[in-house]
């Protein structure tokens, strides 16, 4: 029920607010973009798009939590917000997840079948092979509903998105963005081809960036193994015998005694008696092993630095599917075409395992092999070491080749303020130990494809010198089933004819470019001028060599500025042991059941608790905290409110002049507020939304237990000294409200709704000079005030008798500057405390407390 007079219920509650608050928002377009504002009038945020393949974390919640804090505050300090979503869908995580929920892989040779249904009883390890089509059909069907269902928890837990500008990676906006980019970064050179070493992850068949990789210890084995010379033996170990076939070289360091007669000199290979040179490199470790090392076509990217320094030929053996390759390569003699035969078609393993036993026969293994964890490459999503194969692959240029860019994307770091600010280094050191330009192109489907074909000669292979690219008015183009211009379908895949490039660009590509995307670039002129370059990127710090990264990189290539003014990124969420967690791990926190449980406005509280960059651990009963103050922000309002017989209050906007607040320990309240109000509003100027939080919550709740305790008897009264007390009471609700709302904003909209008209969210963010234009005073009278009726009510408790008991005797002892505070606020200590008789004073400036001695009144004798 809710009180007629007041429109504040008589028993507020937290259950329902977030249904009824996201609807009401909904309706009337709390969040959506003004775009009639200027760019200087603007705070645009380039929201992390969410991988929809996946399922939220509680990881999540928190870092959405932080962004949407900042932009509620930034709404209400006046600023029009630009708060979109997106999702990411593109890419290889959801082709895994629709084989996984449909039973279906791609198989690029099959024709489109029309009405496709997928299997009724999905078998993800026998999977029917569908169209390429088909395949990309089931793709969009799936995240279409993971979309729906990620938007829903978002709206649950307030995030005050405008939820009419979205966008996906994968769809039409996103393709014409990449597309194009992608084209301008080929005309001026920025963008290019080549059949080079490359990173390849067998089980994914795809090519993996340098960003993506990760190092993991490995087992292995050390295997000494003879190299033969004029002199004699030279002895190498190797963690991967069964690239014997693939050596092009032995190196050692230049300063190597041991070795230095050998430089300039050939050896020929065990097994396969291939002559390969001795050379000297600074990278060869002479503390390591024997000192001298194989050099194979590609073992490891040192191998790949040896190659390109040092220009030694291309000799590699694995292919594309991690198997030896099946056709005996041209410099193995056919005196040793054999030995090769016997490894052709295996696995890596596979292979290792019959070259030592071939080793061991022929005598040129060395003992037995030595186990040892190496490290190796991994794809961050693998399971398998990467190998490195030669393909033809398309790369942007991101300063791993180029020094003057390199030093420019550092400066371009440079000029964005980083939050928190040691974070910085991570993107320069990072920078700084590239060693290749950026790898773009993915072996996979569902994604956005190059806009390229390629001309076929008379024998029916591509003409990659003179590739043909898409016109860009004709974006989005899909050159699988559409035809570059001049040519006719039935010219597809024949001599003389065309064929589509077959893969698609990484979905980093897409992603870089989100502030592109969604401010809308070349395809919304006016909405990019009014938002780019962005305000803010809030994001996680383990995608600052990613994300951030390759974000840097397009928008210096494109617009020669970075791509927004502030990088704000969040730590992990881990258990309360500080480990991660994982689903293996078993303490993974399900975000629908925390909501459910402690609504939204308790985990939001406990996710801005957490500061930006830092781990922060999770414990469930700190919700209760968090749902603790959200209960008591409602009782308070409607403490302040609701008892309009009691405090003529109601919704009487005249408790609103500052100018009726006369009585000391009133004004005290809110010359503390003001201060308060500058401290949260400057840590929210600088990101700090878990200190802006910290402080106002603090004096909430000194706000309730001391100074409403302090002054509800004398604001019954009808005078001035009452009226004053029942405007501080509005000033300071209205105020703290304010400074709540962008961390609990289901419960401040709820307790502004009962007395203001309009939005909390759209509300003016409180300005101390203006909102508490009061005369100073010092906060210290409250402080008095407070610390002598807590002790009152301790002695109170003591002598085991109610707190209405009167007290008959009073003692207070303390320096003379807090007595004096005392003084201009003890008529409310005396009203609350139930004081009769007068004071005892007792001045003692060593001390630095104030002692109360209070004597409850005994009750009479019966």
């Amino acid at each position: 029920m809710t009180n007629e007079n007041t429109g504040v219920p008589e028993k507020p509650v937290l259950e329902g607010l977030e249904a009824t608050w996201s609807a009401r928002w909904a309706e009337q377009g709390t969040y959506t973009f003004d775009r009639t504002k200027t760019r200087e009038e603007v705070f645009s945020i380039d929201t992390p798009p969410p991988t929809v393949s996946g399922s939220l974390h509680v990881g999540h919640v928190f870092s959405y939590t932080h962004t949407d804090v900042v932009a509620r505050y930034q709404r209400m300090r006046g600023k029009e917000v630009f708060y979109p979503m997106g999702w990411d869908d593109n890419g290889l995580p959801t082709e895994r997840r629709v084989q996984n929920y449909f039973g279906v892989r791609c198989d690029p040779s099959l024709p489109y079948e029309a009405d496709y249904t997928p299997p009724a009883k999905p078998d993800p390890k026998k999977q029917v092979p569908v169209s390429r089509r088909n395949f990309i059909e089931l793709c969009n069907e799936l995240v279409e509903e993971d979309e729906k269902v990620f938007e829903q928890l978002w709206r649950t837990l307030g995030l005050s998105v405008d939820w009419t500008q979205q966008y996906t990676t994968i769809g039409d906006t996103a393709q014409t963005v990449s597309q194009r980019a992608f084209l301008r970064n080929v005309a001026r050179g920025e963008a290019y081809q080549q059949d080079a070493p490359t990173m390849w992850d067998v089980t994914y068949q795809t090519a993996v960036a340098q960003a993506e990789l990760e190092a993991r210890e490995y087992p292995g084995a050390y295997h000494r193994v003879a190299f033969h010379h004029a002199d004699g033996p030279v002895i190498i170990e190797t963690t991967r015998p069964e690239l014997i076939a693939a050596c092009v070289a032995l190196i050692a360091h230049p300063d190597d005694a041991r070795y230095q007669h050998l430089f300039g000199s050939t050896v020929t290979s065990p097994l396969y008696g291939v002559e390969v040179p001795v050379v000297a490199h600074t990278l060869a470790d002479p503390e390591k092993g024997s000192g001298i090392v194989m050099s194979c076509t590609f073992g490891d990217p040192t191998d790949v630095q040896w190659w390109r320094e040092l220009q030694l030929p291309n000799r590699t053996i694995i292919g594309r599917d991690g198997r030896v390759l099946r056709e005996v390569p041209s410099w193995i003699g056919a005196d040793a075409a054999s030995r090769y035969e016997e490894i052709a078609g295996k696995t890596t393993f596979s292979a290792r395992e019959a070259v030592v036993a071939a080793l061991r026969e022929t005598g040129e293994l060395d003992g037995d092999p030595k186990p040892t964890q190496r490290m190796a490459n991994f794809y961050e999503r693998g399971d398998k070491p990467l190998e490195i194969v030669s393909t033809r692959q398309w790369y942007i240029t991101n300063g791993g080749r180029d020094a003057d860019l390199r030093r420019d994307l550092v400066a371009r770091g440079d000029e964005i303020n980083w939050v928190p600010d040691y974070m910085q280094s991570r993107l320069t050191n990072w920078i700084n130990g590239l060693n290749g330009d950026w790898l773009v192109s993915r072996q996979r489907f569902f994604g956005i494809p190059f806009p390229v074909w390629y001309r076929l000669d008379a024998d029916g292979e591509p003409d990659y010198d003179e590739p043909i690219l898409a016109d860009e008015s004709t974006l989005p183009v899909d050159p699988a089933s559409q035809v570059p211009p001049g040519f006719e379908e039935s010219q597809r895949g024949v001599p003389g004819g065309f064929v589509a490039d077959p893969d698609v660009l990484d979905t980093w590509a897409t992603s870089s470019l989100s502030p592109q995307i969604v401010c809308g670039w070349e395809y919304d002129n006016d909405l990019f001028e009014r938002t780019f370059p962005m305000d803010v990127r809030p994001q996680a710090l383990v995608i600052i060599r990613t994300w951030l990264f390759s974000s840097v990189v397009r928008a210096h290539l494109e617009h020669g500025t970075a791509p927004w003014r502030n990088a704000t990124i969040s730590g992990f969420v881990v258990d309360p042991d500080r480990k991660k967690m994982s689903k293996s791990k078993g303490n993974v926190v399900v975000p629908d059941e925390i909501l459910a449980k402690y609504g939204a406005d308790a985990v939001r509280w406990r996710a801005a608790g957490a500061r930006p960059g830092t781990d922060s651990p999770f414990d469930e009963a700190q919700m209760k905290v968090g749902r603790r103050l959200a209960m008591k922000v409602l009782n308070a309002s409607k403490f302040v409110l609701a008892a309009e017989e009691a405090y003529g209050l109601g919704a009487d906007a005249s408790h609103l002049d500052p100018a009726r607040v006369t009585e000391p320990i009133d004004l005290a309240l809110l010359s503390r507020l003001r201060g308060v109000v500058d401290e949260a509003t400057a840590a929210f100027d600088q990101f700090d939304y878990a200190s802006a939080l910290e402080i106002a919550e603090k004096f909430f709740w000194d706000f309730c237990d001391d100074y409403l305790e302090l002054v509800k008897e004398r604001a019954r009264r009808d005078d001035a000294g009452g009226a004053s007390a029942k405007s501080a009471f509005v000033l300071a609700l209205s105020v703290q409200l304010r400074l709540l709302a962008p961390f609990l904003p289901y419960v401040t909209e709820e307790a502004w709704s009962w007395w203001q008209e309009g939005s909390i969210h759209r509300a003016a963010w409180p300005v101390s000079a203006v909102d508490l234009a009061t005369p100073d005073q010092d906060p210290g009278v409250l402080g008095a005030a407070a610390t002598v009726l807590a002790d009152i009510r301790g002695a109170k408790s003591i002598a085991k008798v109610s707190q209405k008991t009167e007290i008959g005797t009073l003692t207070i002892s303390g320096p003379a500057a807090g007595l004096e505070l005392l003084a201009l606020a003890f008529d409310d200590v005396r009203a609350a405390g139930r004081v009769t008789a007068e004071p005892t004073y007792t001045t003692d400036d060593t001390a630095t407390a104030f002692t109360v001695d209070a004597v409850p009144t005994p009750p009479p004798a019966a």
